[in-house]
């Protein structure tokens, strides 16, 4: 086999996703969450229940009255970057969602054997900026349409998805995809690939934070890779 054939077996093998029987073991210990985002100076998760563990898949309680989903759209990076930046988020973090590894690294994603994606996690004020108001600049950011993968990153950790908190909130990430379909009909693209679940029934359920070094890493890194394979397609008004 030419190196160009194992290149392309790799990627093929890559964009399966794995099941849960397959999937890396794991590990019963978490990974330290650093305690305020580098950029916000917010706290980067919720509050624990009363005996120390985190509701809502990991990501604890926040403030009553603030919203929260989980995007993926690529390296995490980048998007986490994007959504930094908008008027109304109250803070972001990086890590892995929809798979079945417990408590994965980094590393063990990238190999396709966890089945998680590359997330971030994006709390909001809704008097700011409703859920529509962040799935605009999700469909904006990233090209839905593509299948395991964002532009030259290849892995099912690249897949796109959204996993909300709620059923209610999992009917308006549907709805504004079908609204974003229609503009990606008119300009000729194809379907939107988009994994969209509530959290509780994506994977394992749960949202993992990723390791300190990769949460806001753009800000410690500003001259790192970014990843937007956008389709130049605006969210209809």
């Amino acid at each position: 086999m030419s190196w160009l054939d194992q290149l392309f077996a790799a990627s093929s093998h890559k964009q399966e996703l794995i099941a849960a029987d397959s999937a890396l073991p794991g590990r019963d210990t978490e990974i330290t969450v650093p305690g305020v985002h580098l950029v916000l100076e917010t706290p980067m998760r919720g509050r624990p229940e009363a005996d120390g563990s985190f509701g809502n898949g990991g990501i604890g309680s926040f403030d009553d009255g603030l919203s929260a989903v989980i995007l993926a759209g690529g390296c995490f990076w980048g998007i986490e970057e994007i959504f930094w930046q908008v008027p109304g988020v109250h803070t972001t973090a990086v890590g892995y969602a929809g798979g079945h590894t417990p408590n994965p690294t980094y590393e063990e994603t990238c190999t396709a054997r966890t089945g998680h994606t590359e997330s971030t996690l994006v709390v909001f004020d809704p008097t700011v900026i409703d859920l529509e108001g962040i799935l605009k600049i999700f469909w904006e950011s990233h090209d839905p349409t593509q299948e395991m993968r964002q532009g030259n990153d290849i892995g099912t950790q690249y897949r796109s998805a959204v996993y909300t908190l709620s059923d209610d909130d999992a009917a308006i990430v549907v709805e504004s995809a079908a609204k974003f379909q229609t503009a990606l009909d008119a300009a000729g693209l194809g379907p939107i690939a988009t994994e969209i679940k509530p959290l509780a029934a994506a994977g394992d359920g749960h949202f993992y934070y990723a390791e300190d070094h990769h949460q806001q890493y753009l800000a410690k890194n500003p001259h790192g890779y970014r990843c937007h394979a956008a389709t130049g397609i605006g969210y209809p008004a």
